[in-house]
């Protein structure tokens, strides 16, 4: 369990706020999106990745205390794993394959009587 920034209470990790305090934890009221803050001493933007490469568009950036879209410099961005290559259609249509064998060796059978 973590704990809440503002009473230091201990909070679930999918809370939305916090139950004793109320002090909002994730944004938009979705515990799926996680909200960033900043000391008051520094904003987020000195420390993103995104306002150093100058492709963010927050429309609080240089002085942003929330974010939910912020990349500390020092962390690196996990890349995807690569994908996979699709199976060949035979081996995603095994029950096609058979039918066409079938028909394939009643045709020749066929043709050599």
């Amino acid at each position: 369990m973590s704990s809440c920034p503002r009473c230091q209470q201990p909070v679930r990790h999918d809370d939305v706020s916090c139950p004793h305090c109320g002090y909002q934890l994730k944004a938009f009221g979705h515990p799926g999106i996680p909200l960033y803050r900043a000391n008051p001493e520094e904003p987020l933007c000195l420390t993103c990745t995104y306002h150093l490469d100058d492709s963010c568009n927050f429309p609080k950036r240089p002085y942003a205390q929330t974010c939910t879209l912020y990349q500390n410099i020092d962390e690196p961005i996990l890349t995807p794993p690569p994908r996979r290559q699709p199976a060949p259609w035979y081996r995603r249509n095994p029950t096609l394959v058979g039918v066409l064998g079938l028909l394939a060796i009643s045709l020749i059978l066929a043709l050599a009587n």
